[in-house]
């Protein structure tokens, strides 16, 4: 038992002077004093100045384009279909044929025609010569009348023709097809120009104008802005979604832009002459909504003046209230500012 004590006092003890012995080696000076920062030194800031410039007052929209005139070329009675001239994408002139139909009826209607030509010219020598009554005369120019609006009606509904300048979207028969009536033989589509149907706020429905310009933009054709013009304003205001239609014709005379494309449409309402400032320069304070900024005092303090912003276009705000023109105003350092402190410019 005496052992133990004995072993467990020389551990100690050797445990003991190991501790001492590194404390000896290991030392350092104490360290000196922290050093704390100044609390009542300028803060380092950033400066703005404000300035007058335009702003335009526009907002964007998305639509899609169409074709500004769509015709389905049909005759007006059931046929078979003799000739087919144009395929799908061709582009086509006002007035090509597109397509013939069985010409029977109408080769019929032009013998009666010549027909009656020829008949109403005898009887017409007769009547000058006195030998023909006028009623007599008069029955006979009205059957050659109903002769020829019988003919020229075959013939536009024979020999088909594109009513518009466009390109064709599709085509339902086949030479040889019956036409039944049911769909249309061919679908021309006027691609130069289209339009665009925008629905714009019903708040903005007194700042829009027939004339007016409007950029398009087309996800498609990426880099490119096209120029409209607003070409009808649709009087009424859809209930549900209190927005008013504008139709806005774009040229496209190259025919890049097609129908059916996604596109955006930017409308510029007017142009603004107002205060800008950088967005960063703003102060949103938590839990009101207002929007302030810390403008610079001559005495190099700061004073924070609630501002109504207008437009962000860029990096700036317009300012609509609260700055005048040459201000100098915060646009870093601001983070930590309280109205009335001194701050030190660096820029």
């Amino acid at each position: 038992m005496k052992a133990n004590v004995k072993f467990f006092l020389c551990a100690a003890t050797a445990l003991l002077a190991v501790s001492c012995g590194s404390r000896k080696s290991g030392a350092s000076a104490p360290a000196g004093p922290m050093m704390m920062a100044d609390p009542n030194a300028p803060t380092n800031v950033e400066i703005a100045v404000t300035e007058y410039r335009d702003v335009p007052q526009d907002e964007t929209y998305t639509t899609s384009v169409q074709a500004y005139a769509v015709n389905n070329v049909v005759p007006q009675t059931g046929s078979r279909i003799k000739r087919i001239l144009v395929e799908v994408g061709d582009f086509v002139a006002k007035g090509q044929v597109l397509a013939e139909m069985d010409q029977t009826s109408l080769e019929q209607t032009k013998l009666k025609l010549d027909n009656d030509a020829l008949e109403l010219s005898r009887l017409k020598e007769l009547y000058e010569a006195g030998a023909l009554s006028k009623s007599d005369y008069e029955a006979m120019q009205l059957s050659y009348n109903v002769s020829n609006s019988q003919y020229q009606n075959l013939v536009e509904n024979t020999i088909l023709r594109s009513p518009l300048t466009g390109v064709v979207t599709a085509r339902n028969y086949d030479v040889g097809d019956m036409y039944a009536m049911s769909s249309p033989i061919f679908v021309v589509q006027q691609i130069s120009p289209v339009k665009l149907l925008v629905g714009i706020s019903e708040t903005d429905y007194t700042k829009v104008k027939k004339g007016d310009s409007v950029d398009i933009t087309a996800d498609a054709i990426p880099g490119r802005t096209f120029v409209g013009k607003v070409n009808r304003i649709y009087p009424v205001i859809d209930p549900a979604s209190h927005t008013f239609t504008a139709e806005v014709v774009v040229p496209n005379n190259d025919r890049v832009l097609r129908p059916g494309m996604f596109a955006r449409a930017k409308v510029t309402f007017a142009i603004n002459h107002s205060i800008v400032v950088p967005d960063i320069a703003i102060v949103k304070q938590q839990g009101s909504g207002q929007k302030s900024v810390f403008v610079l005092n001559a005495d190099n303090t700061v004073s924070s003046r609630i501002v109504t912003l207008g437009r962000h276009t860029g990096s700036d705000y317009e300012i609509l209230e609260g700055l005048s023109e040459g201000e100098k105003v915060v646009t870093k350092g601001h983070t930590n500012l309280r109205n009335g402190a001194e701050v030190n410019v660096i820029n």
